[in-house]
């Protein structure tokens, strides 16, 4: 088992530590990206309902993780509540400065569109 974990260490140096120490995650916190991912899908269906409920909880879970954030404005946004929207997207200010990433993780143009835009409604303030 050590000579794969020194194998493993000089391929790939900055995983080293991590390897010989696995990390102990939490089962809350698995909870909560499981649910992230779930919410997700929903959003990405146009079940925006559905994908709020989600993400409600990934942020119960974790309120330090930005993406819950995000996809909860953008739900809200698509669903006309953009006062909720914007009261999302105040909160994520206060954990990060980056609003409005790139999304480059969705590869589908048409999931990457529908996020954006309606993270860019939930971001705009109103007039």
């Amino acid at each position: 088992m050590s000579a794969a974990l020194s194998i493993i260490g000089q391929a790939c140096p900055r995983s080293r530590s991590s390897i010989a120490r696995p990390r102990f995650v939490s089962a809350r916190a698995r909870v909560g990206t499981t649910q992230f991912i779930i919410g997700c899908a929903h959003f990405v269906t146009r079940r925006f309902d559905e994908a709020v409920a989600k993400q409600l909880i990934a942020l119960q879970e974790d309120p330090s993780f930005p993406d819950p954030y995000r996809y909860l404005a953008a739900c809200y946004a698509h669903t006309g509540r953009l006062d909720q929207a914007r009261e999302i997207v105040k909160r994520l200010r206060a954990i990060t400065h980056l609003v409005v990433p790139s999304a480059s993780e969705l590869r589908n143009a048409g999931y990457r569109a529908l996020y954006l835009s309606g993270l860019c409604m939930a971001a705009v303030e109103p007039a």
